[in-house]
């Protein structure tokens, strides 16, 4: 149902409601948030804003150009379960506070341009998209990086490595073994009922849920399963989906994680997309009788995926530590090929039966670290680029590509192998995202500079493991 600010307020009176609360994501895809009274939020507020110091938020505005304003979405209400006073929370979009203009590097407010831009290529009206972010619970985690030191240390019940542990009360064994954790059922899996709050409370919230596992990692590895919604949508829900599993976990005493590669040898989280376009009712990217009934749209949009993927990389996979998952092996999605079987090609056709509506595409490269309206526009220009210039993907590939002779594999184009190889791709081939002015040259430069200062910060430190390797060589 969708909502007015009317209804907004209403519900604030109707329910006594004590505080609201104001949630923007910032670049680098966290939420922010600030509480005011319910008296501060009128109906003017949802089309003016409510003014802020947009200068302390990383990667915006300098401090003689501070003045922002938050801008409320009806459509994003709900009570936030996780504080004492009744407070309705709101997504905000942001705004420049004078000219009333979205903020350029609002990535919400950059979402919406692109949906802009989809609707007026008149190539399609309607972008879904079903992310399936994975994550891991962990006991106890501690880290530490100074001038004479550097270690982290994560550790959970479930963990392989904790067979030997004298635990209280006795170590009663049921550790999950490396690349052993998907499906497994109680006692190995510590999780069902931490994973079954998370999930319904989601729910609540008004994420459409479907289903929860434990995933592959030994090492308490986990996701939860949501539907496909618009693309502004399906990012207000990745970010809701973040909360809860954060909060949730910390009520029983654990900690969550979203980092890709947090534990070395075993498998690494990912973030899989699921994506289509649509015009009204109908679906763009079901063919009937064509390789895995793909359209012709469907497959320049996978053409345009392939080809722009190494520099949108760098907002799928923003981080340095992005790069440790995507290495061959592990199931890692390196291969920038399209498939309808094979999980190590970048792109997957999902098995979807004969629905023309469930036809969509399967991007399986990103990690949940992605800020997820960066993520998902900037691959929705990718695909627009694919149709409007007609790139065509080549053929579906089904084999192994565990088991190509090593002459076949080196013909496959791969990911890049680190940050700094993705920023180096975005320098080189951005045009297709500034397509409709959606990303603009200042968003896109910033955007490096400040993913280039986390390249540098991991360039000037020594690894631990490099003294294994050199120090008394």
């Amino acid at each position: 149902m969708v909502k007015s600010s009317q209804d907004v307020l209403r519900q604030i009176k109707d329910e006594g409601i004590e505080l609201v609360d104001l949630k923007f994501t910032d670049l680098h895809g966290k939420w922010q948030h600030l509480t005011i009274t319910t008296e501060m939020l009128e109906d003017e507020s949802f089309t003016e804003g409510l003014a802020f110091d947009g200068s302390s938020i990383r990667g915006w505005k300098a401090i003689n150009e501070s003045d922002m304003a938050m801008v409320p979405d009806p459509n994003t209400s709900w009570i936030d379960p996780f504080y004492k006073h009744k407070t309705l929370s709101l997504i905000c979009s942001i705004q420049e506070p004078r000219s009333g203009e979205p903020y350029a590097r609002c990535p919400r407010a950059l979402a919406q341009k692109a949906l802009d831009y989809l609707s007026s290529t008149s190539l399609a009206y309607k972008a879904y998209f079903g992310p399936e972010p994975e994550f891991f619970l962990f006991d106890d985690v501690r880290y530490n990086s100074s001038e004479g030191e550097s270690s982290y240390s994560v550790d959970t019940i479930e963990a392989p490595w904790n067979t030997g542990r004298k635990e209280e009360g006795g170590n009663l064994a049921y550790k999950i073994q490396y690349k052993e954790g998907y499906f497994p059922v109680a006692p190995n899996d510590t999780a069902q009922d931490i994973r079954s709050e998370m999930l319904l409370l989601m729910g609540e919230l008004g994420v459409p849920i479907e289903k929860h596992h434990h995933e592959v990692a030994g090492a308490s590895q986990h996701e939860l399963g949501m539907k496909f919604a618009p693309l502004i949508n399906a990012a207000d829900n990745v970010m809701i989906y973040k909360y809860v599993v954060r909060n949730i976990a910390k009520k029983y005493g654990k900690t969550a994680t979203f980092m890709p590669k947090p534990v070395f040898n075993d498998n690494g989280t990912g973030m899989h997309v699921h994506q289509s376009l649509w015009n009204g009712d109908q679906p763009l990217f079901f063919g009937e009788g064509t390789y895995a009934n793909l359209s012709q749209t469907a497959k320049w949009y996978i053409g345009g995926i392939l080809k722009h993927a190494p520099s949108f990389l760098a907002f799928t996979n923003p981080t340095t530590n992005s790069y440790k998952r995507l290495v061959p092996g592990f199931e890692a999605p390196v291969n920038l090929v399209y498939s309808q079987g094979n999980r190590s090609a970048a792109v997957r056709i999902p098995l979807t039966g004969p629905s023309p509506k469930a036809k969509r595409l399967e991007f399986r490269s990103g990690d949940a670290l992605a800020n997820p309206y960066l993520a998902f526009s900037a691959m929705m220009m990718a695909g627009i680029d694919g149709i409007k210039n007609q790139i065509d993907p080549g053929e579906g590939v089904d084999v192994d590509l565990f088991e190509l002779p090593s002459d076949e594999l080196e013909s496959i184009r791969t990911v890049p192998s680190s940050l700094n190889d993705a920023l180096d791709a975005l320098k080189a081939d951005n045009d297709y995202l500034k397509e409709g002015g959606v990303f603009t040259d200042d968003f896109i430069e910033n955007w490096i500079s400040l993913k280039f200062e986390e390249v540098q910060q991991l360039r000037q430190r020594p690894h631990p493991h490099e003294f294994f390797m050199y120090y008394d060589a």
